[in-house]
């Protein structure tokens, strides 16, 4: 019996396109350096969204953190996640 290869071959073109992407972008991608101050930063967000306006700058701060335990069964292996992250927006006229 013989194998259609159409569908393979449009699976096969699918995947590979996004190996290709995946590809591109792994070395557009520069190695960044782990600052301190930036950790410190990030692990005194607290848990939850926050946005601020100053009055006297042209900006919006926001912070975000989410924090969780993920256990498989009641006395199980565990993976903690935290996931932080901080934005500013700057307005400007120019």
């Amino acid at each position: 019996m013989a194998i259609p290869l159409a569908p393979v071959a449009a699976v096969a073109l699918r995947y590979g396109a996004v190996a290709l992407v995946a590809y591109a972008a792994s070395r557009r991608i520069h190695k960044a350096a782990i600052r301190q101050d930036s950790e410190d930063a990030l692990d005194a967000v607290p848990e939850g969204l926050g946005a601020a306006r100053p009055r006297d700058r042209s900006q919006v701060n926001a912070e975000a953190r989410w924090r969780r335990i993920i256990r498989l069964g009641a006395a199980g292996p565990g993976l903690e996640i935290d996931a932080s992250a901080l934005g500013r927006v700057k307005f400007r006229r120019v």
